[in-house]
């Protein structure tokens, strides 16, 4: 059991989530002079971290920080709580922000898109729906905020405004929509039958909020409605919508795929795992087990796919959906080792990945480049880009010092523990599937000459707004790796069990 020291009931909790929320407006109403608004985004990304990272002593001295916005009903009300989870979540989404915005400025204008302030304020705002979902101290407000970035980033996803881009949002909003309003609500309804609250227990991630005498079969399908209500998470058979989505411009997938929306997404099911059912529950009637054998088979098929793709985005976009259920898979071992290795791999996962779609926008900005046999000999011309792809990719894959390293050897060591041969055997699989999608870019990039009549003398690197930052978050990559304890203090701040 694992028990908060004490709570501090405080708006200071507020105070990430009003910044993020005044951002987009002050990006609008500056939005004759793209400086002062893309500043905004630069000094919002920086209050808002700063304000999440304030409540971190208290977290790790055990407490746990609430604010009680307004009860609608009993047992239905919008609070926000930060624990250790919590600002995992909250850390990457608001840090990324910076290196975001800074990269959104050379994509955008280099490429000299339209609606550019349209994007900002959307981006923005779909920070600040992340940021709820992290504080979300009830399903109810989760859902809230869940919502809101579904909202808000289907006008990022139709950014080009073109059959193609509108196509992808349409499945976009109708699967994340659709599961939400199908899956999602019932499960709402159905716990709160059973348990009389929505308010999630954030002081025994043993327990949850189910009463000992549950229904056994009711919690089931509640559980179930819940796993798949939470499409952002992209569990196979409703991950469809994230390949799709690679219409959006790149640093849209780069927030899809690293930050906002597929980050909620499994950062909800995590929540919901053990805030609401609890360890003992989900151990004691094999949904763990379950939910785990789901997500391997997630894992093993998505990296299958991501082979046989060959354009850089659609390969990263099916290594998105394999590695979210890293996370998945490891909560739902239920072991201690293996739910650390799950959740330090929302923050892992996030810097490395989102170094990766950094790149694959840069080489595009550089060369217009999309397709994979088209890049033969140009990480010689762009080595800093490429070289930052090869650190990212050396993450995914596992190997060390990066810190993808550190999650795959806890969670392999999480599956040991449980004596679970198939499921290590499909992390093993993965590694080298991971491998096998990823060596042939870096190879092809650095040790290919070009094709015949192709010359490439006349690319060189993106501009340096897009360069720096995937070059920084490549090289926190390997930082996170060589200090793993950055992120896994949150974690044991988080619960023992």
């Amino acid at each position: 059991m694992a028990v908060a020291a004490h709570t501090i009931e405080s708006a200071r909790v507020l105070a990430p989530l009003v910044i993020t929320l005044l951002a987009p407006f002050a990006l609008w109403f500056l939005r004759k002079n793209q400086d002062l608004r893309e500043g905004v985004s630069f000094a919002a990304a920086a209050m808002a971290f700063a304000a999440v990272v304030s409540m971190v002593p208290a977290v790790l001295d055990g407490a746990v920080w609430t604010y009680h916005l307004v009860t609608f009903f009993p047992g239905v009300s919008i609070i926000f709580a930060v624990d250790g989870l919590s600002l995992i979540f909250a850390i990457v989404a608001t840090f990324l922000w910076f290196f975001a915005t800074s990269y959104n400025i050379g994509y955008m204008r280099s490429l000299n898109e339209h609606a550019q302030t349209r994007y900002y304020f959307c981006f923005a705002v779909a920070i600040f729906g992340a940021v709820g979902v992290a504080f979300s101290g009830t399903i109810a407000t989760l859902y809230l905020f869940y919502e809101v970035i579904t909202v808000f980033t289907y006008p990022l996803v139709a950014h080009h405004q073109d059959a193609e881009g509108y196509h992808g949002a349409r499945k976009y909003l109708v699967y994340l929509m659709g599961t939400s309003k199908l899956f999602l609500l019932p499960a709402m309804i159905l716990t709160y039958v059973q348990c009389g609250t929505l308010d999630f227990n954030l002081a025994d991630i043993s327990h949850g909020m189910f009463p000992p005498g549950a229904d056994p079969k009711l919690v089931t399908i509640t559980y179930f409605l819940f796993l798949f209500g939470l499409a952002k998470a992209a569990i196979m058979p409703l991950h469809n919508w994230l390949p799709s989505a690679m219409v959006a411009p790149t640093p849209v997938s780069a927030l899809l795929h690293a930050v906002a929306v597929v980050k909620a997404g499994v950062f909800s099911v995590s929540r919901i795992m053990l805030s609401c059912f609890g360890v003992d529950l989900l151990a004691n009637l094999s949904l763990g087990l379950i939910t785990a054998y789901l997500a391997a088979f997630t894992i093993v098929v998505a990296s299958i796919i991501a082979l046989t793709k060959q354009d850089l985005k659609a390969r990263l976009a099916y290594s998105t959906v394999s590695q979210l259920s890293y996370i998945i898979i490891g909560v739902a071992m239920l072991s201690p080792l293996a739910v650390k290795g799950g959740l330090l791999h929302i923050a892992h996962h996030a810097f490395a990945k989102i170094t990766l779609f950094f790149a694959a926008g840069a080489i595009y900005v550089a060369t217009h480049l999309k397709q994979i046999p088209l890049m033969d000999g140009i990480g010689r011309r762009l080595p800093f880009t490429f070289g930052a792809f090869a650190v990212a990719s050396l993450s995914m894959i596992g190997v060390p010092p990066v810190s993808g390293f550190v999650t795959k050897w806890y969670l392999a060591n999480g599956a040991i523990s449980i004596h679970q041969d198939i499921l290590l055997l499909a992390l093993l699989a993965s590694t080298l599937l991971n491998a096998g999608y990823f060596v042939p870019v870096i190879y092809r990039a650095f040790f290919r000459p070009p094709a015949p009549g192709v010359d490439h003398s006349h690319f060189k690197e993106a501009p340096l707004v897009m360069v720096v930052p995937l070059c920084l978050t490549a090289l926190i990559s390997v930082t996170l790796g060589l200090f793993p304890g950055i992120f896994a203090q949150f974690v044991d701040a988080f619960g023992k069990f």
